[in-house]
């Protein structure tokens, strides 16, 4: 298989939606012209829009309006894979914390909706609720592409080792997880997450995150990264803005499921995972 080549767009987070998609649209041109030449493309969750639940009805928009529009024009004009991070989405009454992912052409060829929303409350540390405004997502799909089978969830998705196990049934060989851990969670369990995960599966797990900005309501952990099967952690970012650039290849997917193989060791006639 050939080598993919992925980037991960770290970026600050503003209150300014149009400032947020241009410095978007220019972090991924500078990455575009790397001699590298990223063919996939990450942005952060809610990376046109602060982490912040009671903003994000002001923020919202419905598909097909003017923060899709402009990642499917930046898709197409660079001739990439866009993964546009996660924005919230307007649907009818409910808002959404949605992941569009767009194609060489800007075509949009599908979406999650996060469907884990992260209501927390740790003594001495975070407290958030997006239930206060955002509805969950129910819809679980790999993305088939020229350059693999991808899958997407969102942040506190992570957490829910199921999710990603039925990517897999699916046929995910890599992983895309727009997420803004912050000071208390990210610490504790960002690597540790992504580097379970991918040992679970034995799948590429890339997450993107928005940069700290300590000036925000919601401080973001930063610290992007890219994990392969074998849960060997190939590059990761640190707290600042910048972009992680990254070639992989599918062909240790299959090498590692061979070698290892977990999944062909389930034990089906005790226990699976059924998608409802």
């Amino acid at each position: 298989m050939k080598d993919i080549k992925i980037a991960i767009i770290q970026m600050k987070v503003s209150n300014d939606k149009n400032a947020n998609i241009f410095k978007a649209e220019q972090m991924i041109s500078e990455a575009v012209k790397d001699e590298r030449s990223p063919e996939l493309l990450v942005l952060p969750e809610m990376f046109n829009c602060p982490y912040q639940s009671d903003l994000f009805p002001e923020y919202a928009e419905e598909e097909g309006e003017y923060t899709y529009q402009q990642l499917a024009r930046i898709a197409r004009e660079n001739q990439i894979y866009l993964l546009g991070g996660s924005i919230p989405e307007r649907e009818g009454n409910k808002i959404y914390n949605t992941a569009y992912i767009f194609d060489r052409e800007g075509r949009n060829i599908g979406k999650h909706r996060k469907i884990h929303l992260f209501d927390i409350d740790i003594e001495g540390g975070q407290t958030f609720r997006e239930s206060d405004t955002l509805s969950s997502g129910n819809s679980i799909e790999v993305f088939e592409t020229d350059i693999g089978k991808i899958g997407v969830i969102i942040c506190y998705d992570i957490r829910f080792p199921e999710l990603s196990r039925l990517l897999v049934e699916k046929g995910a060989e890599i992983i895309l997880v727009p997420a803004a851990f912050n000071m208390t969670t990210g610490p504790a369990h960002w690597e540790i997450l992504f580097r379970t995960r991918a040992l679970d599966n034995q799948v590429f797990m890339i997450g993107a995150s928005p940069a700290r900005n300590e000036k925000s309501n919601y401080i973001s952990y930063g610290n992007s990264i890219i994990v392969d099967p074998w849960g060997r952690v190939l590059n990761r970012a640190k707290e600042r803005e910048g972009i992680v650039l990254e070639t992989i290849n599918l062909g240790l997917v299959k090498k590692i499921r061979e070698e290892l193989p977990l999944l062909k060791h389930m034990r089906r006639d005790l226990y699976r995972i059924n998608e409802l």
